[in-house]
């Protein structure tokens, strides 16, 4: 969010991020070993997503672009590594890409990407914020049985749900200023 006029727009951007980072904090209390994995590498992103749409006029200095490059790329080596148990990882697989992908061009100094590959991209995370708004239509669900404990609200699928919808939107309008 480095382009003119960025500046109400993408401190709006850095809030949603930085509070979608820090509910995914919060979901690494699960229960759950996987949800707390995938919640960490959420969390991650959506503080990444937070500090690189801050407006330009803070923007962090140039060799933070590459520090961003390099923790994103480790976290896209990780995600192609956790890949082998769940497609799931995939999808961070692309958005670790996709912000390597935006640290390089801003490291160059440039807002203007490969405009075929930022139409993939546009594309691919269209196509995941209109499926998973589509997930988030309520669902009945049944009474835990017995001695069953009710899922915290950190455990909530639909409250996961929406964090994610939040990040493919926040990276929509990151890719859009390209």
């Amino acid at each position: 969010m480095h382009g003119p006029g960025a500046g109400s727009s993408g401190w709006l951007l850095v809030t949603l991020c930085a509070a979608t980072g820090a509910y995914c904090l919060l979901r690494m209390r699960s229960r759950v070993e996987e949800q707390r994995r995938t919640a960490g590498g959420e969390a991650l992103m959506g503080f990444g997503m937070a500090m690189m749409a801050v407006p330009a006029a803070v923007a962090p200095p140039s060799w933070a672009w590459a520090v961003y490059a390099a923790v994103f790329g480790a976290a896209g080596l990780r995600a192609l590594w956790a890949a082998r148990s769940g497609a799931h990882h995939l999808h961070h697989l692309v958005g670790a890409f996709a912000m390597v992908y935006m640290a390089v061009l801003m490291a160059g100094g440039s807002h203007a990407g490969i405009p075929v590959l930022t139409g993939v991209l546009l594309l691919y995370f269209t196509a995941y914020v209109l499926w998973t708004g589509t997930r988030l239509v309520p669902v009945t669900a049944a009474a835990p049985a017995g001695d069953v404990p009710a899922p915290g609200w950190g455990d909530r699928l639909e409250l996961a749900r929406a964090c994610r919808l939040a990040m493919g939107i926040g990276m929509l309008a990151m890719l859009l200023t390209l």
